[in-house]
């Protein structure tokens, strides 16, 4: 039976899910904040130990300015008023991807529940914000270069945002499809497609879908 010990997730869906239900696209991202939380309480009863979510990539930026800062917003205020329920879990939360490009603010709430968390042991919440799978590549690589060290697997796998390979990757929201997130990470992935929006996701239907990783064959290439 296969271990699960880094599950990543596409959150998408949000805007449907919220139309599909006659109300403000921005009350689905609010319930999709909701669909974070039950998901990380699901991570620490199975024993996960590294959670990724696709929280905002490098194509959004090209959505209504409107939209993005409502996001950005919803963001600060889901760190600081889950920043004290990380701590009692021993929930660690870190943000990956190129946060050059958000605002001071912002970054500034990022390293503050970075720095706060910084010794929580249990779960590792990575967020990945104005991410990009191939500019983290592009990044990493820079990063191998300006150390002098040797292009190979090994030295960019250690410059990237995140090291650890995934385990399981859930895309939900009716898309098969990865959308450039984390492609170096789930070179060997199992992936799973979910036709449920995200704020409809349920820890029953996680549950199940975890039950199936766990019976999967996983060769790798052997």
């Amino acid at each position: 039976m296969n271990t699960l010990k880094h599950l990543a997730v596409v959150m998408d869906g949000n805007r449907r899910w919220a139309r599909k239900n006659g109300i403000l696209e921005k009350i689905g991202y609010l319930h999709g904040a909701k669909t974070v939380q039950k998901i990380i309480e699901l991570c620490i009863e199975e024993g996960i130990t590294n959670l990724t979510l696709f929280a905002f990539s490098t194509e959004n930026w090209q959505r209504p300015q409107e939209e993005i800062t409502y996001l950005f917003e919803l963001l600060e205020k889901y760190l600081e008023n889950n920043l004290e329920r990380f701590i009692t879990n021993e929930v660690r939360f870190r943000a990956i991807g190129n946060l050059e490009h958000i605002n001071s603010r912002l970054r500034q709430k990022i390293q503050n529940a970075e720095n706060m968390t910084k010794n929580c042991m249990k779960l590792c919440v990575n967020v990945a914000i104005s991410y990009g799978a191939k500019d983290e590549i592009v990044r990493s690589v820079k990063r191998v270069i300006d150390k002098g060290l040797t292009i190979n697997e090994e030295n960019i796998q250690a410059n990237l945002d995140l090291t650890q390979d995934v385990d399981l990757l859930l895309r939900v929201g009716n898309a098969q499809r990865i959308s450039n997130f984390l492609l170096w990470q789930c070179a060997y992935a199992e992936i799973f497609f979910s036709d449920t929006l995200f704020p409809g996701l349920t820890k029953k239907e996680c549950k199940k879908i975890i039950k199936d990783f766990k019976k999967r064959e996983r060769t790798f290439g052997k």
